[in-house]
C-alpha cells in the first residue's frame, strides 16, 4: 500500500513538471523574393493589398529599420541562414547553377539555423527557393533540413505546364533551372497548380502533420520574383492597377499574401499560435525597373547599398512573448533571425560559429534597452562599396564616391553632408575598417561569370546519358 501511495505521488510530480514546463516555439520564416518595401500594407500600400502579411504586423512587431545583410538574394540568405555576416566566408555573389561543383555555394564549414534547431529535437523543412547550392552536399537535406519541397536555383517558373525538364541532370545552361519539375524529397514530381499556390499548400500540410512537435517551417517564396506570372483570378482582383507589369507583379504578391493567410488559420485551427514564432521579410530589395515593385521613399534598388537595396518590409509575431502593435524603430538585420530563434529554442548550446546576429526578444519585451547593434555593416567587393550606419548616420563609399547620410531625417538620402559631417565620417570610416579585417574576398565565381567557368570547367554538366 504504501509503495503504491509514493508511486502514486512521485507520477504526479512528474506529471506536474511536464505539465509546468515550457514548450519549445514553433518557428516559420517566410521570405518574399524581390519585393518592394512599400508594396506591404503596413507600410501605408494603397495600391497592393497584403491583410495576410499585415496580420503578422498587428500581431506584433513591425521593425521599421529591418534589414538583410546583402542586396541581393543568394548572400543575403547565406547570411541569415548561418546568422553570420556573408563575407566572412567569402560569399557575395549570386552563384552559378553548377550541379556538380562542392564549392559553389554555402561552404560546408558553415553551421545553419536547421543544424542547430535539429540538435534541438525539432522537425525541419524547407520550402520553396533554396539558392545555396546545387551539389548534392549543399542541397537542404544535407544543410539541416528533414524534408526539402521546391527547387535549387535562384528563380522558377510558376505554371507547371513550363516545367519540362525532369531533373537538374538535363540542364545545360543556367536558366534551365528555372523549368526544372519541383523537387520533393528526393523525387521529382509533376505540379498541378500555380508555384505559389504549391508551395504555399505544402507549407500548411507541414504544419498540419508537425502540430503536436516543434517544428522549424523555412517557406522561401519565389514571389514576386521574375518572370512576371500570374493567375487569372489574381489579375482581376488587381485590375484596379492601369500599368500591366505593376498589375502582374500586384497578382503575384496576392497569390503569396493569399498563402500567408491559409498558414496563419492553420495556425488559428490547431491552437498553436500563441507559440509558434512568425517572421517576414523580403530578401533585398525590390528591382523596380524589371519586376515593377515599389521601394517608396527608399533611394535606390536590389544590388544598391542604397536603402532602396538592404532595408526591406521585415515583421514578426509571438502571441505568447510579444505584444501585438508594436513598432521597433532601432535598426537590426536578418542575421539576428539565427540567435532569436536559436535562443527562444533554448538551442544556444549547439551552436558551434561565432554569430554577428543578436536575440532581439529582450529589448522587444523591455527587459534590454538600448542598441541591439551598435553599428551594421556592407561590403561588395566587386563594386567597389562600403557601408556601414550606426543608429542615426550611414557612410557610403562607391569608389571614389563618399557620402554621409542622417537617416533618422533624411530616410531617402536625398542630402550627403559629408562635408559638415568629419568627426562622424571618421568614426564612421575607422569602425567599418576594424569590422573589414575580419571579411575575406569571393570564393567563388559569380552569375555573370558562366562563360569564363565554363572555359575552367568544362565537365559543369552532368553527361545527357547518365543519371544522378
Amino acid at each position: 500500500m504504501i509503495k503504491n501511495i509514493t508511486y502514486f505521488f512521485l507520477l504526479l510530480g512528474v506529471i506536474s513538471c511536464s505539465t509546468n514546463e515550457e514548450k519549445s516555439p514553433n518557428v516559420i520564416v517566410i521570405i518574399s523574393d524581390d519585393q518592394g518595401y512599400a508594396d506591404v500594407g503596413f507600410h501605408g500600400s494603397k495600391e497592393i493589398f497584403t491583410p495576410n502579411i499585415d496580420r503578422i504586423a498587428n500581431n506584433g512587431v513591425v521593425f521599421s529599420e529591418g534589414y538583410v545583410s546583402y542586396a541581393v538574394c543568394s548572400p543575403s540568405r547565406a547570411g541569415l541562414i548561418t546568422g553570420r555576416y556573408q563575407n566572412r566566408f567569402g560569399y557575395t555573389r549570386n552563384i552559378l547553377l553548377t550541379p556538380k561543383d562542392s564549392t559553389m555555394g554555402l561552404p560546408l564549414t558553415e553551421q545553419t539555423l536547421p543544424d542547430v534547431l535539429r540538435k534541438a529535437n525539432y522537425k525541419t523543412k524547407a520550402i520553396g527557393k533554396w539558392h545555396l547550392g546545387a551539389h548534392e552536399s549543399l542541397i537542404p537535406e544535407s544543410r539541416g533540413f528533414d524534408q526539402f519541397f521546391g527547387f535549387i536555383i535562384g528563380g522558377h517558373r510558376y505554371f507547371p505546364e513550363d516545367l519540362t525538364l525532369n531533373d537538374l541532370t538535363q540542364a545545360r545552361r543556367q536558366m534551365d533551372g528555372y523549368v526544372t519539375k519541383i523537387y520533393d524529397n528526393g523525387k521529382r514530381i509533376d505540379t498541378k497548380k500555380y508555384l505559389t499556390e504549391e508551395l504555399s499548400d505544402n507549407a500548411v500540410k507541414f504544419i498540419e502533420d508537425n502540430s503536436d512537435n516543434p517544428f522549424f517551417l523555412y517557406l522561401s517564396y519565389n514571389a514576386p520574383h521574375t518572370p512576371l506570372q500570374a493567375t487569372e483570378r489574381d489579375l482581376e482582383r488587381n485590375k484596379h492597377i492601369e500599368v500591366e507589369k505593376r498589375r502582374t507583379y500586384a497578382a503575384m504578391v496576392s497569390s503569396m499574401d493569399d498563402g500567408i493567410g491559409l498558414i496563419l488559420d492553420k495556425l488559428e485551427e490547431k491552437k498553436i499560435t500563441d507559440n509558434t514564432i512568425v517572421i517576414f521579410f523580403s530578401d533585398n530589395g525590390g528591382v523596380e525597373w524589371y519586376n515593377f515593385s515599389d521601394n517608396g521613399i527608399l533611394r535606390g534598388i536590389k544590388g544598391d547599398f542604397f536603402e532602396g537595396g538592404i532595408r526591406v518590409p521585415f515583421t514578426m509575431q509571438w502571441p505568447k512573448k510579444i505584444k501585438p502593435g508594436i513598432t521597433y524603430d532601432k535598426p537590426i538585420i536578418a542575421l539576428d533571425v539565427f540567435a532569436t530563434v536559436a535562443s527562444a529554442a533554448s538551442a544556444e548550446k549547439y551552436i558551434k560559429n561565432d554569430i554577428d546576429g543578436v536575440d532581439l526578444l529582450p529589448y522587444l519585451t523591455g527587459d534590454k534597452f538600448g542598441l541591439p547593434h551598435e553599428y551594421l555593416y556592407w561590403k561588395n567587393p566587386d563594386k567597389d562599396i562600403d557601408v556601414v550606419r550606426d543608429e542615426r548616420y550611414k557612410y557610403l563609399r562607391m569608389g571614389e564616391e563618399e557620402y554621409i547620410f542622417d537617416l533618422k531625417n533624411d530616410i531617402s538620402e536625398e542630402t550627403n553632408i559629408i562635408n559638415s559631417s568629419k568627426p562622424i565620417y571618421d568614426r564612421l570610416k575607422s569602425n567599418f575598417k576594424e569590422w573589414d579585417k575580419e571579411m575575406i574576398n569571393p570564393v567563388f565565381l559569380d552569375l555573370g561569370s558562366g562563360k569564363e567557368y565554363n572555359k575552367l570547367h568544362p565537365d559543369r554538366w552532368y553527361d545527357s546519358n547518365l543519371k544522378k
